[in-house]
Order: C-alpha cells, then structure tokens, then sequence
C-alpha cells in the first residue's frame, strides 16, 4: 500500500486499515493522527520497528526531559516462557509469556497483561492485579 494514498482515503477505508493493524482504536482521534499513525505502522511493517533498546532510551529520555510527569506504577517484568494461571469463573486461564514480550492465551497474543485479562473476564481489569502481580518487585 502506497503511503501517499492515505490522505485520499476515505474515514471508513483509515478505520478498516486501522483495524488490521491495531488491537483497539484510539479514544479521541482526528484524521491527521489516523494517517500519521497508519503511515508509521506501514513503515515499520515494510522496513523493521526501532530496536526495543532505542524504544527504552527514548521512553527513558522523554521520562527524564518531560516536563509533565507521568505516574506510573512499577513495571512487571516476566522471563519468557512464564506461565500464570489464574481461575476465573470455575474455568482454569493459563497465559504464557512469548519471546517476543507478548502474553498468549488459548493460542491468541495479547500485547499486555490486561488485554488478555479482559479477554478472560469480558472487562477492563489491571493485568498484573487480576493475576496477582500487584505490588511485587
């Protein structure tokens, strides 16, 4: 797919490219965000994404240069190959952790913890609280 074609698409064409790409869509959007993510996404399927450790160092440097500051609570970190089991209306969950950083359920990817404890309960939950993550270190 061509990027420059994106600003002549319609809505409803950016939302179905969006959808193929991304687990969710976006609360507040406008059709600028649309294109500029959708163009990156393309890019980054075509050429290769940033190495996880240039991610870390830009999150790093955003965190340490920003003058809004985030809150954010401790990260969990899990091996890969990890296993969490959790019991959630009398049916046993088993959620592995990939290679690639992605949590699999019932042979689904899930990018977070969360995503997959929503797709266990049908609700919005804290991953890390729902599988009992909460509060270690």
């Amino acid at each position: 797919m061509q990027l420059a074609a994106l600003p002549q698409m319609s809505l409803d064409r950016l939302w179905t490219l969006w959808d193929q790409h991304f687990a969710r869509r976006p609360q507040r959007v406008n059709r600028r965000y649309l294109e500029a993510r959708l163009a990156y996404r393309l890019q980054e399927i075509t050429h290769g994404g940033l190495p996880k450790e240039v991610k870390a160092h830009l999150a790093e440097c955003g965190e340490q240069h920003s003058k809004i500051k985030v809150g954010r609570g401790a990260e969990v970190r899990l091996m890969p190959g990890t296993t969490l089991i959790r019991e959630w209306d009398r049916h046993e969950y088993r959620v592995t952790v990939t290679s690639d950083g992605l949590y699999e359920l019932d042979g689904k990817r899930y990018k977070s913890l969360s995503a997959a404890a929503k797709a266990i309960t049908g609700t919005h939950w804290s991953g890390p609280a729902f599988f009992g993550l909460k509060g270690r270190a």
